[in-house]
């Protein structure tokens, strides 16, 4: 009988395997588990391509070869010389990629495609993009920050750039009817500088316009109201301008007719007295 204190040669070998095979199998699953990737959207988030368009034009005026002097901030998306090996290693992988445009397009779409997932809306990532700060309530933003984010948002939204095809009409000139107590307020970022508007539970504005499709500008922000539309006497929508951040320039309305016609747009503001609601401007479309 063997003595009790002592394991057998040929047990000892088998416990030595046993643990070398346990020790491979938890080395495989560790191997593994960090190789897999963050997880990832499967499709990119709505509006990707307008908010690109957007950011490159604030950015660079969409120039490819744009530099910053003082930051060394490089093409359209002004990407700064220290993010673009990371970012480059990590779209592209190779950190020594050149800045080519088809390079800038492919990484920047990536990332705020990363952004977007992160924060949840374009005005935060155009935040970001401009401070490389992650905020969620656009109340605390800089006052550049918050300028920078309007004019990124106004054009995404595509009330600033004019090339929609539609006739601009500013507030003031659209010959709109107004009802019940409105007024001007001036900003930098309103077409012409100014917009109508009230706070007036019933006041009313009137549109009447001749053409196949028109389009109501203006601003939203926390203090906003809303409005109800009618389209040749009927009800459309109620349009909600009540948002966290302020923008001045939002496509609040568009309708679309299958031919040209005269058409009246009426819009009677609802809701809690001293919310504002305000007209920019209207497109019409023939």
């Amino acid at each position: 009988m063997p003595d009790a204190g002592r394991v057998p040669t040929a047990l000892r070998a088998r416990t030595r395997a046993a643990a070398l095979v346990a020790t491979a199998l938890a080395a495989a699953v560790a191997s593994t588990l960090v190789a897999l990737p963050a997880r990832t959207v499967a499709h990119d988030p709505p509006g990707i391509d307008r908010f690109l368009r957007a950011l490159a034009a604030i950015e660079s005026n969409g120039r490819y070869d744009a530099l910053n002097g003082t930051s060394g901030a490089y093409g359209r998306y002004q990407i700064l010389p220290m993010n673009w090996p990371r970012w480059a290693r990590q779209y592209l992988g190779d950190a020594a990629a050149p800045t080519t445009p088809d390079n800038q397009e492919r990484v920047t779409a990536a990332k705020v495609h990363s952004l977007h997932h992160w924060l949840g809306s374009w005005d935060l990532v155009a935040h970001w993009w401009l401070t490389g700060t992650a905020k969620t309530d656009p109340a605390t933003f800089s006052p550049f920050a918050a300028w920078y984010v309007q004019r990124v948002m106004a054009l995404y939204d595509g009330a600033a750039s004019g090339d929609d095809g539609r006739t601009a009409l500013q507030e003031s000139e659209a010959g709109a009817i107004y009802g019940g107590g409105w007024s001007r307020a001036e900003h930098g970022s309103y077409a012409g500088d100014t917009v109508a508007w009230s706070d007036v539970v019933g006041a009313s504005a009137t549109f009447t316009f001749t053409g196949r499709s028109v389009v109501w500008i203006g601003p939203i922000g926390p203090t906003r109201g809303r409005a109800d539309v009618y389209v040749d006497g009927d009800f459309a929508k109620t349009v909600e301008l009540r948002n966290g951040g302020f923008r001045p320039r939002v496509v609040l309305f568009m309708m679309t007719r299958p031919e040209a016609g005269e058409h009246t747009l009426r819009i009677e503001i609802v809701g809690e007295p001293g919310r504002p609601v305000a007209i920019d401007e209207f497109r019409v479309g023939e």
